[in-house]
């Protein structure tokens, strides 16, 4: 039986397609085992998914002042040390790291003993963390074409992000009765992985001119849900949701969204029209915007930038995009990122017949 290390931590982005794969990698008959930190977000992800985990110590490389500047490359030292011994350990066949800070000391690790390594780079433009890894990798997988040209020549694969398969198999039924919201309207879903002040409040400032046309489901995040419209018909709101969420992508007719990697090749995937909302450059290193203007230019997207909604901006945003729903639609039909997983195991089994 071949081994196959997994790594990724520190947001749910670097973890997920991790657990899109587990499903085909275990069909394929490989044990799988996870490297993370000690106790990072995906710890939790990976043990509920029945693989087994290993912690190891991680710090995170700043490119500002900050006074753990000092004493983090100590942790991630140590972070290599233990990677290092588990290596030694399960005698990996191939390691497929999905990014975040922890997974560099594993990279270096897995070099360090001739392991064939494959990253994935969900966004426009390599982060600090795989910009450090890429030279150790053997192949780099990337979500979107622009990407190609900041990776190596040779290691570079436009493969688009795995998606879990469970997002493929919701009902529109189920979705309507877990909301009770009613066929009679399109539904549009807004969704944001940890939710946003900006987004929520803009939506709901729309909200009785919406409802007019359209029923809304709105994930707004935890802490953050506005009792006072609690019971408007056709609205109906969630800090967060679980297993249903297949459900309601399935049911709705269009979704409001940030523009994470992850979450717009999921969006992608269910060829769901929408409108993108990235966070703004102010706010981070300004991936979310790369990610959404590519896909605007590929047809996928509408695109509006924070700092440009308003009340009336956002309205004709949702309101042109459904119009024309079949035109995005028809583009997204169309695109050859909807075989990530084929295609990253088709990587994955190469590296590991060929160790």
């Amino acid at each position: 039986m071949k081994t196959i290390l997994l790594t990724g931590g520190g947001t749910a982005g670097h973890v997920t397609p991790n657990l899109a794969l587990i499903p085909s990698l275990k069909a394929a008959g490989y044990d799988i085992r996870y490297i993370g930190s000690y106790n990072g977000m995906e710890r939790k992800l990976i043990e509920n998914a029945g693989i087994p985990y290993d912690g190891i110590s991680s710090g995170k490389l700043r490119r500002y002042f900050d006074l753990k500047n000092f004493t983090d490359p100590f942790r991630v030292l140590k972070g290599y040390a233990e990677a290092l011994k588990l290596m030694k350990k399960y005698k990996p066949d191939v390691l497929f790291s999905k990014g975040g800070f922890v997974a560099v000391p594993v990279v270096l690790a897995a070099k360090h003993y001739h392991i064939p390594t494959i990253i994935h780079e969900s966004d426009m433009t390599p982060g600090l963390a795989n910009k450090l890894c890429i030279p150790s990798a053997k192949w780099v997988c990337c979500n979107f074409p622009e990407t190609l040209k900041y990776l190596p020549e040779g290691k570079a694969v436009l493969t688009g992000s795995p998606i879990r398969a469970e997002l493929l198999q919701g009902d529109c039924l189920a979705g309507l009765q877990y909301t009770n919201l009613s066929a009679a309207k399109p539904i549009i879903l807004v969704i944001g992985s940890l939710g946003s002040v900006k987004v929520n409040g803009a939506i709901r400032s729309i909200l009785p001119k919406l409802l007019e046309q359209f029923q809304v489901i709105h994930i707004c995040g935890k802490g953050n849900l506005d009792e006072s419209l609690i019971g408007t018909p056709g609205y109906v709101q969630y800090e967060y949701v679980d297993s249903p969420l297949k459900h309601l992508f399935a049911a709705a007719d269009l979704i409001v969204s940030r523009a994470g990697a992850n979450s717009i090749c999921e969006i992608l995937a269910l060829r769901k029209p929408n409108v993108l909302i990235p966070l703004s450059a102010a706010a981070s290193r300004g991936d979310q915007i790369l990610n959404a203007n590519s896909f605007a230019k590929q047809g996928y997207s509408t695109v509006l930038e924070e700092e440009k909604v308003t009340d009336a901006t956002l309205f004709d945003a949702i309101h042109d995009t459904y119009e024309n729903r079949r035109t995005f639609i028809d583009s997204m039909e169309k695109s050859h990122l909807n075989n990530a997983i084929d295609t990253i195991m088709k990587l994955i089994n190469d590296c590991a017949d060929h160790k």
